[in-house]
């Protein structure tokens, strides 16, 4: 968020390539109501298992510089999971039929006699599909154990499947040498989506991946691995580009929706409707900042009023208390909306802890700041305008989807300037629908009813969410009724 006058810190940085994120945990609450009938991407809502199945089987390839250890075993065993996919879905999709990656090669980043597509590997933490020759490569010192700490196994599979997804995106034609990265970063995280969905659905021999908290973590793994917010004037921009969070984990879950068909699909043009107007790049004078002040939360709710134009704008109380004493709504903090009195009820020390920024220097984070807590603000307006429109019930599970959608439509509208009566000028900056997505995953309170409850599923919600960021009101009053 950029506001001026009122700029603060930078954003987070995370690596653009490979790294480690941490889990996540929903603290939003989640009732049963909320399992039926809404689901994931048409499958249900559930717990269970996630990771490596007991007693499954060891890798049908040999790995090449393997030290025979756990790790090796266990993405050699994701490898040989991914291909038994790619047999059928790869003929079924393209018409044609599927070729396994050349060879397998593991390497220890900490180690000095590791050569990967003809780069040696030493301090090389990462994964990779090699154009040069076919082959599939890991860093068994650094990079799979830490995604193993981070997600647990499917955290290791998430990584491997998006490698082959480059392979099989270079198989089928869909790249070349002259695809833009951000295109082949795109349709390999869709194709790793596609992947997902069949071990959510059962198929896999090897591993299993409830559409809950499983699920939820995946996405943070797609998350943590989003380019870092740049200035316009950086000489970076442009080059090695990967995608946003939002986009990155829009097209895993175009995969994982809709199968490889929809990776397809995927192309410049498509990336380019999705990204819209948003802001990509911070403008050279802001850092994309906004430190949650009072000042700061008045002036939102007053671009808000501006935005919306509500017959009735909903008044703005610090009192915390007074969520407790609302006749018709349970509190929601760090920021409530109580329908009977028509007011936003903020607690402004939780706010701003919800608001804090991430440690820039920390690679495995998600992508946390002053959006993740304006989200939050913006999401109790928008519940504040369902209450004035009538006709819908504010705490349900329609409702908390809804209001993530709609929060995703004030995002976009808040994505270009808007000056205040105070004379103060607002905006959403680059990064800041990262910070939305990440707080709609692993809290959930931007996708709260009335009460700040929330659906179980982080899939659900930021898919509700995006339909916002793609659409308008009216479409979410459609979807969500």
């Amino acid at each position: 968020m950029g506001r001026r006058r009122l700029v603060g810190a930078t954003v987070a940085v995370c690596s653009v390539l490979l790294g480690t994120a941490c889990s996540t945990a929903v603290q939003g609450e989640a009732v049963s109501v909320f399992h039926d009938p809404f689901n994931v991407a048409g499958m249900p809502a559930t717990d269970g298992p996630s990771g490596l199945r007991p007693g499954a089987s060891g890798p049908d390839r040999d790995i090449e510089g393997s030290d025979g250890g756990r790790i090796d075993e266990l993405a050699g065993g994701a490898i040989s999971d991914i291909e038994e996919y790619w047999q059928t879905a790869y003929p079924a999709t393209f018409d044609d039929e599927f070729s396994p990656a050349s060879a397998l090669i593991s390497w220890d980043a900490n180690g000095f006699d590791g050569v990967f597509c003809e780069e040696d590997t030493y301090g090389l933490v990462n994964a990779g599909f090699c154009y040069l020759d076919r082959s599939i490569g890991w860093d068994r010192g650094e990079l799979l154990p830490s995604l193993k700490r981070a997600h647990g196994d499917m955290g290791v599979v998430m990584v491997l499947a998006h490698e082959y997804g480059h392979a099989v995106a270079r198989q089928s034609g869909m790249a070349d040498e002259d695809t833009p990265t951000l295109l082949s970063e795109q349709q390999a995280d869709c194709l790793s989506g596609a992947y997902m969905r069949w071990v959510a659905e059962d198929s896999s021999p090897r591993f299993t991946l409830n559409t809950g908290e499983g699920l939820n973590n995946v996405l943070a793994g797609v998350i943590s691995f989003r380019d870092p917010v740049l200035t316009e004037g950086d000489p970076d921009v442009g080059y090695d580009e990967h995608g946003s969070a939002f986009e990155r984990v829009s097209a895993f879950q175009f995969g994982f929706t809709d199968g490889p068909n929809a990776c397809a699909a995927i192309d410049m043009r498509e990336i380019g409707q999705r990204r819209g107007d948003l802001p990509v790049l911070l403008p050279e004078d802001q850092t994309g900042e906004l430190p949650v002040t009072e000042d700061s939360v008045f002036s939102i709710v007053e671009a808000m009023d501006i935005l919306f134009a509500p017959a009735d704008p909903p008044a703005l109380s610090f009192d915390a208390a007074e969520a407790d004493s609302c006749a018709d709504a349970r509190p929601s903090p760090p920021a409530s909306y109580c329908p009977a009195t028509n007011t936003l009820v903020v607690d402004l020390p939780a706010l701003q802890d919800l608001g804090a920024q991430a440690d820039p220097t920390d690679a495995a984070t998600l992508a946390i700041g002053d959006n993740t807590a304006y989200s939050v603000l913006m999401s109790r307006y928008m519940m504040a305008l369902q209450h004035q429109r009538g006709g819908v019930a504010l705490d349900d599970a329609s409702a908390a989807l809804r209001t993530a959608c709609l929060t995703g439509v004030a995002t976009v509208k808040m994505s270009k300037e808007v000056t205040t009566p105070d004379g103060n000028t607002v905006a959403l900056t680059a990064g800041d629908i990262d910070e939305a997505v990440s707080g709609i995953l692993t809290n959930g309170l931007a996708a709260g009813d009335v009460n700040g409850e929330t659906v179980p599923s982080g899939f659900s919600r930021i898919d509700a969410f995006r339909l916002g960021v793609l659409s308008d009101t009216d479409r979410c009053f459609q979807r969500f009724p």
